[in-house]
């Protein structure tokens, strides 16, 4: 890795695709908010991490992998966040009305997430789900875990998921 320039900073951040998660270092503006990266417009075509952890699982049991960097393609990641303690605010105004926090349970590639999503107070998660036009959705408050790893629990008080490659159950 090359030095920081003095506007930036690293960001340690889990990324989640259908078959593998990865924990790494990401190159980020001094001023960015880490944890809504993905939603902005300069979210590069290959998400370029340092000192990667990688598991894979594209067989049993899960394979941990070595590598000094990784470039994963964006459109293939379902999931991003923070690692914990890290946190950046909240992407949403509290006193915002007619909005609810609905609980579901998220299939996100082979983990489980248990959390919260932001929705209109005035219509069903359906519905909600229907008009939704985000290539990014923001889930609060969720637990993670997986059952290939059971020694993996994980609480994030906010991530990201991609709403065309997961799926949502209702509790």
């Amino acid at each position: 890795m090359n030095p920081l320039a003095p506007d930036e900073k690293t960001a340690m951040v889990m990324v989640y695709t259908q078959n593998m998660l990865a924990r790494g270092e990401v190159i980020a503006k001094e001023n960015a908010r880490v944890s809504i990266w993905l939603r902005t417009q300069g979210v590069p075509n290959y998400i370029h991490l340092f000192k990667p952890q990688v598991i894979s699982f594209g067989g049993t049991p899960p394979k941990p992998l070595s590598f000094s960097e990784i470039f994963i393609p964006t459109t293939q990641v379902i999931g991003f966040h923070l690692v914990p303690p890290a946190q950046d605010s909240m992407d949403y105004d509290v006193s915002e009305v007619n909005r609810v926090m609905q609980p579901l349970e998220i299939l996100v590639g082979t983990f489980l997430l248990k959390g919260h999503i932001r929705v209109s107070s005035q219509a069903e998660l359906s519905t909600s789900l229907d008009v939704m036009r985000a290539a990014w959705v923001s889930i609060y408050d969720a637990d993670i875990s997986n059952p290939y790893l059971p020694q993996f629990n994980l609480h994030v008080p906010m991530l990201l998921v991609n709403p065309n490659q997961v799926s949502f159950g209702l509790v």
